[in-house]
């Protein structure tokens, strides 16, 4: 385990792991679940193809020579109609980048310790026959409405290991990497006024840091008290999470950007 990722090679992860990549020179990470076979579940946005912008990450890139087909898996890109959720090929998962698994169970002071969220949880992990179930469930029956902050695709693979959804609507879902770029960010900046930083930078910059660590703390899936266990088969009927009835997305092979 390492305090920026856990980079892991192909032959170390098993069927129900939470895989990442980061795009972007690391700006932001592409999250998804490993079904074994060489197969990935994954949430995505709707791509633009008018624009050719693509919205399938958690943030809007222009996407170049998009590829028409996979050629390793034939039903790679496989999606049902109305939904965000996408069965690709472990390559067209990653694209150019590398793979990384994301770590649960971990120790307060080891989450506390890393640099950037979106890695790893205090939450514990479903055994990897449910994680699956859930994933494969969700291909068939959809995620809801893709939302950068509130439902993306670190969202969706934390839901597939714990089975744990918000019981209402917040400005940030569970996805601890919307945490780590928003909430935590503007939590410690707003604690110290601006005088107090000119007066001693340093102090106040190691305080402002702790304030960053403590927030994330507090929106980690692991300790929030404002989430429920969920069983899959009664998500959509609970919490409405539903297929978006606009969004029109056809069968198609997804792009390494997804």
């Amino acid at each position: 385990m390492g305090l920026l990722s856990n980079r892991v090679k192909r032959d170390e992860i098993k069927a129900g792991d939470h895989i990442y990549t980061w795009r972007a020179v690391y700006t932001y990470s592409h999250h998804g679940i490993y079904v074994g076979g060489g197969k990935v579940v994954h949430f995505t946005g709707k791509r633009d193809r008018s624009s050719n912008m693509d919205s399938s990450g958690d943030f809007t890139i222009l996407i170049s020579n998009l590829p028409s087909a996979c050629l390793t898996f034939p039903d790679c890109g496989f999606r049902q109609p109305n939904s965000r959720v996408v069965l690709s090929c472990l390559d067209c998962f990653l694209g150019n980048g590398s793979l990384y698994c994301f770590e649960y169970g971990v120790a307060t002071s080891f989450f506390l310790a890393k640099v950037r969220g979106g890695t790893c949880t205090i939450a514990e992990t479903d055994p990897p026959e449910t994680v699956i179930h859930r994933a494969m469930h969700l291909l068939q029956n959809g995620f809801g409405i893709y939302d950068v902050f509130q439902n993306n695709c670190e969202d969706f693979a934390l839901y597939c290991k714990t089975g744990l959804l918000l019981v209402e609507k917040a400005a940030v879902g569970s996805s601890s990497q919307a945490s780590s770029l928003i909430v935590a960010p503007l939590v410690a900046l707003s604690s110290f006024p601006l005088q107090l930083f000119k007066a001693n930078p340093v102090g106040t910059a190691t305080i402002t840091a702790a304030m960053y660590c403590v927030s994330r703390y507090a929106t980690d899936i692991g300790v929030r008290t404002d989430v429920i266990e969920v069983p899959v088969e009664d998500m959509a009927l609970n919490l409405g999470r539903v297929v978006d009835p606009n969004d029109e997305v056809s069968n198609e092979t997804e792009d390494g950007n997804t």
